[in-house]
């Protein structure tokens, strides 16, 4: 069974989140966790939010084993672009992009193979 948490609109380019979510995709939690907090990017502070999240999700609505979960899916997609613009020289207007995100992730139970 997987158990997702999603954040929408974080702030973030999708780009520089996908990066990160790259690392820890397919880990156990306790090691996706360890490599968030030496990973040194700006999206790891959203992105443990979201996977302690997941975590409390998975043992307090599906009464899941916190030990034996692992990162299923990390994904992120982009969110509406807050659109800007910055004077520029003979009255013109250059164009700034403050894109968002929306990132999921899934955690799911390891199987058991005998």
């Amino acid at each position: 069974m997987m158990v997702r948490a999603k954040a929408s609109y974080v702030r973030q380019s999708p780009y520089k989140v996908r990066r990160v979510l790259d690392l820890i995709r397919g880990l156990p939690v306790e090691e996706a966790r360890t490599t968030l907090e030496f990973t040194n990017r700006g999206a790891t502070e959203v992105i443990a939010k979201l996977l302690n999240s997941a975590v409390a999700n998975a043992e307090h609505n599906n009464a899941l084993d916190v030990d034996q979960l692992y990162v299923a899916e990390a994904y992120a997609g982009e969110g509406p672009t807050l659109k800007r613009f910055k004077a520029r020289a003979r009255g013109r207007a250059g164009s700034i992009h403050k894109r968002t995100s929306n990132i999921v992730i899934a955690v799911a139970e390891l199987e058991e193979s005998e």
